[in-house]
């Protein structure tokens, strides 16, 4: 004989998992929350890096060393790329849930080498790096990290919906996201106008410099604290 579950009982169930899940949402916000915060500190941090660095390289007469300029605009541009990719390596051994922000440190971390391969394929063929036609450099090396974050982030997605149609349609409402493709199709368009109009990195701490004003990946992390506070609060 089977027997029916009373409606009080299945309304107490239900009324559980409800707050179950709640608590659950709540609890991975204020997580993302402080991660995001986190990823705002790396970002200051890598900053303050390259341009101690570019302030250094400068005083010992490497005002356009290639090497110099390397280790400045890595730094300047994907500082926090290391230190995002560290914590993601750290979230791994804690066995905790991947979430948003973890998927986006791996993606910055896996795509920063990229320029790298950019910066010196370009010098071994000849391209004039501090014109106009070199603007695309200092654009990878604030950029790459954020692009391969944004590629992270979707297949993330992907992988926590079960298919792209839903993963695509969470991608296009979640405001990290979008911002991330915001930063990605402007920057290139600053650094050329800057290049066009006469600006040149002819020292470490211009290269520096550049670098920090193309690197807008805090943009992203800075939209997703403050999504977070928002819904924390209300």
């Amino acid at each position: 004989m089977t027997i029916q579950p009373q409606k009080g009982q299945t309304m107490m169930g239900e009324e559980d998992n409800n707050e179950s899940d709640e608590l659950e949402r709540i609890e991975d916000e204020v997580e993302e929350q402080e991660e995001f915060s986190e990823l705002l500190r790396y970002t200051l941090t890598g900053y303050l890096g390259g341009l101690i660095l570019g302030l250094g390289l400068d005083s010992f007469g490497f005002q356009t060393s290639a090497v110099g300029q390397w280790l400045v605009r890595t730094l300047s541009g994907e500082g926090e790329s290391i230190l995002e990719g560290l914590y993601a390596i750290k979230k791994r051994f804690s066995q905790s849930k991947i979430g948003m922000v973890e998927a986006y440190g791996w993606g910055k971390l896996l795509g920063m080498t990229i320029p790298w391969w950019i910066d010196w394929g370009s010098r071994l063929f000849g391209v004039d790096v501090y014109g106009v036609e070199g603007f695309y450099i200092p654009y990878f090396y604030a950029m790459s990290d954020q692009i391969g974050g944004n590629l992270s982030g979707l297949i993330h997605l992907r992988r926590r919906s079960g298919s792209w149609k839903k993963a695509f349609a969470e991608y296009i409402r979640h405001p990290v996201m979008i911002a991330g493709v915001a930063v990605i199709f402007l920057v290139p368009l600053g650094l050329f106008f800057a290049r066009t109009v006469g600006f040149s990195p002819s020292t470490q701490l211009l290269t520096a410099l550049e670098t920090i004003a193309s690197n807008l990946c805090w943009v992203p992390p800075l939209v997703g604290w403050l999504r977070e506070r928002q819904r924390s609060v209300t």
